[in-house]
């Protein structure tokens, strides 16, 4: 059980001026660190990947240099959400979504067990990193970002894009592209430092105004609810106050940006906790960092939103929320 931090009115004052320098502070510190996320063999970032998938996703990921471990993890949340049982309306099947003729034609017998089972992890993963690679093979003389293209030949077909020149202006095919390649970033370990989130400072002066609200389960802040929360419609409104629109549920707010180390904390991260630590998917609690070790949540049923420490043994790591990473999130996960 966590342990509120402070208590009282008076208490509380000093923690909302507390909050407040770091609403300024958080912009000063952006301004100090270095861009971008740095280049190199890309690994797959803490709990992002199912524990039963890591393995295989980061062995097939690998596979061609048009792919990696994290593009791979994107295409794959994207697609299913790591459902290994789901179906489309269009019969896409399994956790990679092959349609049956697609399948036919290019599924393999990934763990050689002699069967291509379409709905076995074991083969649909690899048959989706093979068919990727064989689609970059295609679009390989095609000018313009290989993985770009690769991504576009499989949302529209390779004759589309070797016809464009690129990337062809096709809504759909453009927004897979970026969808997927935003994603990736949230699946990939980072190699430096992690952008600051622009929006953080107005995130945290939300949350900080609704410190001593009392928790509601599935509460979303709205007035038929008396303006309470649980943790992740707390974190989802704070950010919606600055224009970020993030997933209902806490385990798909860690997808939404990339994931900066505990060291590399800043105020507006958001932070997660589970009792598997091996798992995105089993996240049962966020909240909005604040520095200092801290975090403002919405703990459980009977407390109130307030200040708690996030160095605990359920930790499981943060998210540097982004625009673009929040857009990129499926709506069916």
């Amino acid at each position: 059980m966590r342990k509120v931090w402070v208590a009282g009115a008076a208490a509380v004052g000093l923690g909302l001026s507390f909050v407040m320098l770091l609403v300024v502070g958080v912009y000063i510190v952006a301004g100090n660190l270095v861009n971008g996320t740095g280049s190199g063999r890309v690994g797959l970032a803490k709990g992002a990947v199912p524990a039963a998938y890591k393995t295989i996703v980061a062995q097939w990921g690998n596979l061609c240099p048009a792919i990696n471990p994290a593009l791979l993890a994107a295409q794959l949340y994207q697609e299913s959400g790591w459902d290994p049982k789901v179906v489309s309306g269009a019969d896409a099947r399994g956790i990679a979504q092959f349609i049956p003729g697609t399948w036919a034609t290019h599924g393999i017998d990934g763990n050689g067990d002699g069967k291509r089972d379409i709905w076995d992890p074991n083969d649909a993963i690899p048959s989706a990193a093979s068919y990727d690679c064989e689609l970059a093979k295609y679009v390989k003389d095609v000018p313009g970002d290989v993985s770009d293209n690769m991504l576009a030949a499989y949302n529209a077909g390779a004759y589309r894009v070797i016809k464009a020149g690129g990337v062809p202006a096709i809504r759909e095919t453009q927004n897979y592209v970026k969808t997927i390649r935003t994603l990736e970033k949230s699946f990939a370990a980072p190699v430096s430092r992690v952008d600051p989130s622009r929006q953080a400072a107005g995130a945290i002066y939300f949350a900080q105004k609704k410190l001593g609200t009392p928790y509601l389960w599935g509460g979303d802040g709205t007035a038929d609810q008396g303006g309470r929360f649980d943790c992740s419609g707390l974190t989802k409104a704070a950010y919606e106050s600055v224009g970020v629109t993030l997933p209902r549920v806490a385990n798909d707010q860690y997808n939404a940006g990339a994931h900066p180390d505990r060291d590399e904390l800043l105020p507006g991260d958001l932070v997660f906790f589970s009792d598997d630590l091996t798992d995105s998917r089993a996240i049962r609690h966020v909240g909005i960092y604040v520095g200092g070790g801290y975090m403002i949540d919405a703990p459980r049923s009977g407390a109130v939103i307030r200040f708690d420490p996030i160095d605990t043994p359920d930790y499981f790591g943060a998210t540097r929320v982004t625009e673009d990473g929040a857009k990129a999130l499926p709506t069916t996960v």
